[in-house]
């Protein structure tokens, strides 16, 4: 079974592609992730043509924009960079997520430098022009930085995000989209949906209500961009606790008095924080293999993502 396809910084895996002539080898990328993602590499200075090694570059402001200048010199690599993008960046539409080296005036997601035309340092606030285009090409695709990933909620959230628009992509964009396979998705996410968001949750159920209201592409896709919102915004542990109180009130006829009164003891250790999500997400798990309820069957709540990827166990 092949991975789902996920684009990286060719550094993280271990290519000496940097400008000085190494790399960034991310372990938890090559020997973690490797074995659930297929990963697509691209190191947009080296295939933009700046070689490797070459000289450190730079962004800098202009009035006509941003230039990707040599750091210690003038030469303007923009064209190149941008021809680049505008050759590659069709070519990433069938990818569920894409993994950015930090710092890099490519691929840097966010708190880039920015000089200003003389090269003198202006602010932090930029952007890789590289990871500028393709957020804005892809808006709903998960993008996360190498480092980041490093922060418990970040990793898990991202990857949550990764398995959750694979979904989609894989079963209901583009011609597989119908009225069935859009409340299909809505009912397996509606649990996630609920933990991310409550309001954003209210928001897309009556949105499905009446399907004939407008053309069903339009429906589908306000639907995915408030769902992968939604998705972006970290889940507190009240909020997992509102989404099993109520994942609980489908299994409490399986389930004896003691075996509720466990599950409700664990559900409230994991809100005071003294244990992580794993324990009562568990247990929920195996009262609905006990009795099992059809509702509850396909939902993604329960299984986001491979449990060997152990993410809830640090959450």
């Amino acid at each position: 079974m092949t991975g789902i396809p996920v684009g990286i910084s060719t550094c993280l895996l271990g290519k000496e592609v940097r400008h000085d002539g190494g790399h960034k080898h991310s372990r938890y990328c090559t020997q973690v992730l490797a074995k659930h993602f297929e990963f697509r590499s691209i190191c947009p200075e080296l295939e933009a043509g700046l070689g490797v090694p070459r000289p450190a570059i730079h962004l800098r402001e202009h009035e006509d924009g941003l230039h990707l200048v040599e750091s210690k010199g003038t030469k303007d690599h923009t064209e190149g960079m941008q021809n680049f993008i505008s050759e590659v960046m069709p070519s990433l539409a069938n990818l569920r997520g894409y993994i950015l080296m930090a710092k890099s005036p490519s691929c840097g997601m966010e708190r880039i430098k920015i000089h200003n035309a003389e090269g003198n340092f202006m602010h932090r606030d930029g952007r890789g022009m590289f990871a500028e285009a393709l957020m804005k090409a892809y808006p709903l695709m998960p993008v996360e930085e190498e480092g980041r990933l490093h922060d418990d909620m970040l990793r898990e959230n991202f990857i949550e995000r990764v398995f959750s628009y694979d979904d989609w992509m894989q079963n209901v964009a583009g011609d597989k989209l119908t009225k069935q396979s859009l409340l299909e998705f809505h009912q397996r996410h509606k649990f996630t949906l609920l933990a991310h968001s409550e309001k954003i949750y209210r928001q897309l159920g009556p949105m499905l209500a009446d399907l004939k209201a407008e053309p069903l592409a339009q429906i589908a896709d306000r639907y995915i961009h408030g769902f992968m919102e939604a998705m972006t915004q970290r889940v507190s542990r009240g909020s997992h606790v509102n989404a099993m109180q109520h994942l609980l009130g489908y299994l409490k006829d399986g389930m004896s008095a003691e075996e509720k009164a466990v599950l409700l003891e664990q559900i409230e250790a994991y809100r005071r924080g003294e244990i992580p999500l794993v324990v009562p997400m568990t247990l929920l798990r195996l009262a609905q293999r006990k009795e099992p309820v059809d509702y509850l069957h396909t939902q993604k709540y329960l299984t986001p993502y491979p449990d060997e990827l152990g993410l809830r166990n640090n959450v």
